[in-house]
């Protein structure tokens, strides 16, 4: 059994649920103790709850632990099952983050799948659905992931109710060899800016903010912004909430940034804040934005070859990723070599395994 201190690193509920997937891609039974230990409420949370809930029922697996409050679960999965699921996380719990537990093993399931998610789609400490939809969507299918995300209603902090979808198109046995460390030139800069129950200048102030710094940092770049706007009488959100996601295409790969709307919080604000984030981050020259940077390591880790990434920022985040796939498979021939320090770009040489190799 795999034993994982779930307070190393930043300590949050990411390390639970990313343990919790390793272990359902690779049949490895895991036991995360500590779980959360940092925090000023230990342990398990509603929306962590889910994710375990969910990963369970995908690998059929017998846990232990799962209760608000625990600070340890033992998870021993059995098979992976693809097919139609349905989760609802409650409140505002978040959809992407749930989407980035299920979707590895959902991968390498022995069918394709349907999740149907109800939470929050746009959230503080999550990544936002519009960036799981563009950003996040394109660069996996790089390494040969194919998947949509289908956005059926927004649901915001605190009543949430938002409604998603997570399709898995094509099960795969491995994924493939990425190799991208600096990015191309910038093409263009695409995104979207929404508001619900908000009156409609709050999402163009928001597109027209971002717009402008980017055009004022980058120059004569093509911007291009969708507005997201839903008339009173038949908006169907449960309550008020704005944001902004925007992505630039270089070459290959996508760069993302984004920026929630706040009570008191000017839209101006919330448009310049996504965008100086992106203009920071492509301002690296490398491949991928700080928060794809946190997410590819995983799926890196089951190509069978040699990846190698460019990120603008590594975060502790990243750090705690590449430490939790070292304790996994590191004696399954997993290896890494990262230059770079958190809070600088970095770049990152990874060499997977193959799957089949964990299953015998």
């Amino acid at each position: 059994m795999v034993n994982i201190d779930g307070s190393m690193g930043e300590g949050g509920g990411q390390i639970l649920r990313l343990a919790l997937a390793l272990s359902a891609v690779s049949s490895k039974p895991v036991r995360v103790y500590n779980i959360r230990a940092k925090r000023s409420k230990p342990g398990l949370r509603p929306q962590h709850l889910i994710a375990v809930k969910a990963l369970s029922e995908i690998s059929h697996a017998e846990v232990s632990g799962a209760n608000i409050g625990s600070t340890e679960v033992i998870f021993i999965p059995k098979e992976l099952k693809g097919g139609s699921y349905r989760f609802d996380i409650g409140t505002a719990g978040s959809v992407s983050l749930v989407i980035q537990a299920i979707i590895l093993p959902l991968l390498f399931a022995s069918e394709p799948s349907v999740v149907r998610l109800t939470g929050g789609t746009d959230v503080p400490m999550a990544p936002p659905i519009d960036y799981m939809r563009y950003v996040f969507r394109h660069n996996l299918r790089l390494l040969g992931a194919s998947f949509d995300i289908v956005l059926h209603r927004r649901g915001h902090y605190p009543k949430g109710g938002g409604v998603a979808e997570l399709v898995i198109e094509k099960t795969i046995s491995r994924l493939r060899v990425l190799k991208a460390v600096k990015r191309g030139n910038i093409l263009e800069v695409k995104g979207v800016s929404h508001a619900v129950r908000l009156p409609f200048h709050v999402a163009s102030r928001q597109a027209l903010a971002a717009r402008r710094y980017i055009q004022e940092k980058l120059g004569d770049i093509h911007v291009s912004i969708e507005i997201e706007h839903y008339k009173k009488e038949w908006d169907p959100h449960l309550g008020p909430g704005s944001g902004i996601v925007l992505w630039a295409s270089c070459g290959k790969t996508l760069l993302g940034a984004d920026s929630l709307g706040a009570k008191g919080k000017p839209a101006e604000r919330v448009g310049e804040e996504a965008s100086s984030i992106l203009v920071e981050d492509l301002s690296t020259g490398m491949a991928f934005d700080r928060y794809m940077s946190d997410m590819l390591p995983s799926f890196l880790a089951f190509t069978g070859g040699v990846s190698e990434i460019g990120g603008s920022k590594l975060t502790m985040h990243a750090s705690t990723v590449l430490r939790l796939l070292e304790i996994f498979f590191g004696d399954s021939g997993l290896e890494y070599e990262l230059d770079g320090e958190v809070g600088k770009p970095f770049t990152l040489k990874l060499k997977g395994i193959d799957p089949a190799s964990l299953h015998g």
